[in-house]
């Protein structure tokens, strides 16, 4: 893993499920944790600080959304990035996921594969993110290094994923981004089911900006743009 072994955190109270993630994971090279209720995984995460957590959302005590305000509301942990786990068709668990800001997610049942590749994608992300320069356009200035906005002097929190996003679109000095691009840049892979994610990814982002959110623009048909005057075009 480029000199770095990588730890998850995978959090399920099915067992099988739990066994299975931490097999194909340790395959891969990556050290395990493993915890079986939402108590025990707030524990383990602050304790361990691991690199990437795999959170189901059904769980018992605290379930994974419960699990996901406690580890944001952290500093020891609000940057780790999350891949939540939602039961096939509970299409309001996703939502209500990508809405809190969870980076990803993948439906069950899945394939070890798929998992595999979306974590994989998701430390890849994260990574980059970590290494470029600071940016500053208007009112804006990235600090990659270190993940931090901040908005005409103060600072906005916002996830590796949502700080990749607006990276990607302010590095494009106001030339459109089509979904395709960026679902392939942020995600890893273009995959038209993930629409809905880019779009709530954007929703956020929108939402912290406050009185800045109109810098980011829908192009209807294409996808969006960085402007950082919208008054002046």
């Amino acid at each position: 893993m480029e000199g770095h072994m990588h730890t998850v955190l995978v959090v399920d109270d099915e067992t099988d499920i739990l066994e299975l993630v931490a097999f194909n994971l340790e395959r891969q090279q990556y050290k395990v944790l493993t915890a079986g209720d939402g108590i025990s995984a707030v524990k383990i995460a602050r304790e361990k600080i691991p690199d990437l957590i795999v959170l189901d959302v059904m769980l018992p005590g605290l379930d994974g959304f419960g699990v996901y305000r406690e580890l944001r509301a952290d500093p020891r942990t609000g940057g780790i990035p999350v891949l939540m786990l939602t039961a096939k068709g509970e299409i309001n668990d996703r939502i209500a996921g990508l809405e809190l800001g969870a980076d990803d997610y993948v439906t069950k049942p899945f394939s070890p594969r798929e998992l595999l590749l979306r974590v994989k994608a998701l430390l890849k992300r994260t990574r980059k993110v970590t290494v470029d320069a600071s940016l500053k356009s208007g009112d804006f200035l990235l600090e990659r290094n270190t993940l931090k906005l901040f908005l005409a002097g103060q600072p906005v929190d916002l996830t590796a994923t949502e700080f990749k996003l607006l990276r990607l679109l302010v590095e494009a000095n106001g030339e459109v981004q089509e979904r395709d691009a960026l679902l392939r840049e942020v995600w890893g892979y273009s995959d038209t089911m993930l629409t809905r994610t880019l779009d709530t990814h954007v929703k956020r982002l929108r939402e912290k900006l406050g009185r800045h959110a109109e810098c980011i623009q829908t192009v209807r048909g294409v996808g969006y743009r960085f402007v950082p005057d919208p008054g002046a075009v």
